[in-house]
């Protein structure tokens, strides 16, 4: 009788009890909002922005409303206007183009290679139509970030990176995050640490500091940012940046600062789940495993792997079966959007020109969540049914 998965791909572990603790001595004292602070009381906010800022290295942090308010920030930070073009992945999730169509701004989508990143030598050859490259780094998958830079320094476009699904990983031992000019977190139930909603926005530069300060709704209280810079930045900025609001609460970075300290044990389970099911899916006949380069420490908290030149109705099949039992595949290579697997055609509000080799990547793209609620045995489970299921309908296919 055919093997069974009957776990759930949504549901996240519960939260550590420190982060239950702290989160019962905020409601406690009632203080939720981040300027709500009693005298000499610095805040969950504040200190979570100090703790993140040396985890990642960075000289200045803000925490934010949601990853997504934390791109809208930093684009409006470093100067996107409305009518400016913005070059970004065309392999992405619909908040990256969503937080440039919500400036005015127009996308400039980028081919993708079947590694799963951005093609460099198509960036190279946009550079020059637009001023900001927002980098995504999909599904956790750095490009070579050393040629990226070097391209977009060539053409003084200014790099924001979108990290929502690395944070914790590194390009040859620097973080994620740590070679533009500025980086954009999520801390979304599904990213890699777990508060309902929020975000973490970092740099090294203190006029983008200050600008996403103001902007985030600092009511010129941001003398009570610790991970920011001097008054005296702020005064060039102040009377002329807008309040758009977006701030973090104390409550979600209470329950967020445990959970920080706990991350490098957390992404060591996720990528020992990661190679389980990589190792199980390895040499499926049809199947392409997506390599990662030995310059990248990755967070396994999903994997994908390629049904490369595989038809529309071939991939349906390997959804179904592998549905029936139990195991929730993501394809996409959809002609409709359904959740969070849309492409750049579906976003019309984004027109591109048709990209060719991207769309011939996310025709056979294949995405899974690995939520650490998984044993390492249900991962080698999960591997043997996706196996048997693409090998039968590829042997099919064949015959």
């Amino acid at each position: 009788m055919s093997e069974v998965f009957t776990g759930n791909f949504t549901q996240q572990e519960p939260l550590p009890q420190a982060s239950l603790d702290a989160a019962m001595a905020v409601l406690g004292h009632g203080r939720l909002h981040r300027y709500n602070l009693t005298p000499g009381e610095t805040g969950e906010v504040a200190l979570l922005e100090q703790e993140f800022a040396g985890f990642v290295g960075s000289k200045y942090c803000l925490a934010t409303a949601s990853g997504g308010s934390a791109i809208g920030l930093a684009l409006r930070a470093v100067g996107v206007k409305p009518g400016d073009r913005v070059l970004t992945n065309a392999f992405t999730l619909a908040p990256v183009p969503g937080a440039i169509a919500a400036l005015g701004a127009e996308p400039v989508f980028v081919e993708v290679t079947d590694g799963l990143v951005i093609d460099l030598d198509d960036l190279d050859a946009k550079a020059g139509q637009a001023e900001v490259l927002l980098l995504s780094h999909m599904r956790g998958h750095i490009c070579d970030i050393g040629r990226l830079m070097e391209i977009c320094d060539a053409a003084n476009v200014t790099v924001v990176e979108d990290c929502a699904h690395t944070m914790g990983a590194t390009w040859e031992d620097v973080q994620s995050g740590r070679h533009g000019a500025v980086a954009c977190y999520s801390t979304q139930t599904y990213k890699h640490m777990n508060s309902g909603e929020g975000g973490l926005l970092v740099t090294d530069d203190e006029d983008i500091a200050a600008k996403a300060v103001l902007l985030s709704g600092s009511y010129m209280l941001y003398e009570r940012h610790t991970a920011a810079p001097g008054a005296e930045v702020f005064a060039r900025h102040r009377m002329d940046t807008p309040n758009i609001s977006g701030r973090m609460d104390n409550l979600r970075a209470a329950i967020l600062r445990p959970q920080l300290a706990e991350l490098p044990r957390q992404i060591a389970r996720w990528n020992e789940r990661y190679r389980a099911v990589e190792t199980g899916i390895r040499g499926t006949p049809g199947l392409t495993v997506v390599e990662r380069p030995e310059q990248e420490s990755f967070v396994g908290s999903s994997i994908q792997f390629l049904l490369k030149g595989w038809s529309a109705g071939a991939v349906g099949e390997v959804l179904e079966r592998c549905l029936k039992r139990g195991v929730e595949l993501k394809w996409f290579g959809g002609a409709e959007p359904v959740g969070f697997t849309s492409r750049y055609a579906h976003w019309r509000y984004a027109a591109s020109p048709e990209l060719r080799q991207t769309d011939g990547v996310l025709s056979g793209l294949m995405d899974m969540r690995l939520p650490l609620t998984f044993s390492i045995a249900d991962c080698e489970l999960i591997a043997r049914i996706i196996r048997a299921e693409v090998g039968a309908v590829f042997q099919a296919r064949e015959g």
